[in-house]
């Protein structure tokens, strides 16, 4: 990836607040990308926002719940109002929902998992795609999960939704790769972000290292690093495509 790869493009990361989206927006900026940065957190956004600003980066940043279409719409256009274009949008907002059996599993549950996780990764594409048709072009990454490629015991709920997101990549990377658009999605396996520390995930993170061949869980900036790549624009000839990041453990 060559250091310019990022240089004034135009990339739109839902999620922005805490976790891959922050440190994303942070290595972005590093790179001379422009950003438009999206969260429900609204008080997290600002300070990451604000941080990036007196960097020197160039940022807009929108308080954006990927539940809501109107607010993902929104962040498209802010990112087309302030800087003209949009060449990368990365759905990356989601949740992990409770441990749970397959049958204690509640409908609000699952509910819940495919607004965030799933339906806030299609109202971004379905934005996005829009965009990059009327400009002649762009790059999406979803940030699915292994639990959209695999099972994952007492995570139903989340499974389904990770499932949904590695479909959708797959289709719209088959309706609009002859329009210039590649869309792909990356599928980490448990990583030490806030979504996964602070959740009773985090507790088991010893038990989960060894099902890796590696005997130890990703770090987000080794997530982050693949990401950057799906998305650089040297990387053209990729699309639809669902890149495991685990260690190994699909290699079993």
């Amino acid at each position: 990836m060559h250091i310019d790869s990022y240089q004034d493009q135009v990339v739109m990361i839902t999620g922005a607040a805490s976790g891959f989206g922050e440190l994303l927006a942070r290595r972005l900026a590093g790179m001379g990308a422009r950003l438009a940065l999206g969260d429900r957190n609204a008080a997290g956004l600002a300070r990451v926002a604000a941080e990036l600003r007196e960097a020197g980066a160039r940022v807009v940043a929108e308080v954006c719940d990927v539940t809501r279409e109107a607010e993902v719409k929104a962040l498209v256009e802010a990112a087309v109002a302030t800087f003209g274009r949009l060449d990368v949008g990365i759905n990356n907002a989601g949740i992990l929902t409770p441990m749970k059996s397959f049958i204690d599993t509640s409908e609000d549950e699952l509910d819940l998992s495919f607004a965030v996780n799933t339906k806030g990764v299609f109202f971004g594409m379905k934005h996005q795609i829009r965009q990059m048709l009327a400009q002649g072009g762009g790059v999406i990454l979803n940030v699915a999960s292994m639990a959209g490629l695999g099972g994952a015991p007492k995570l139903a709920a989340y499974v389904a939704a990770k499932h949904a997101v590695v479909g959708l990549t797959r289709t719209a990377a088959v309706e609009y790769a002859r329009q210039g658009i590649r869309i792909n999605a990356v599928c980490p396996f448990y990583s030490a972000t806030p979504m996964v520390t602070e959740s009773e995930v985090g507790e088991k993170e010893q038990f989960l290292a060894q099902g890796s061949p590696m005997k130890r869980l990703g770090t987000p900036a080794e997530i982050v690093s693949v990401m950057l790549m799906l998305c650089a624009r040297e990387n053209g000839y990729m699309t639809g495509q669902a890149i495991a990041v685990d260690g190994g453990i699909s290699a079993f």
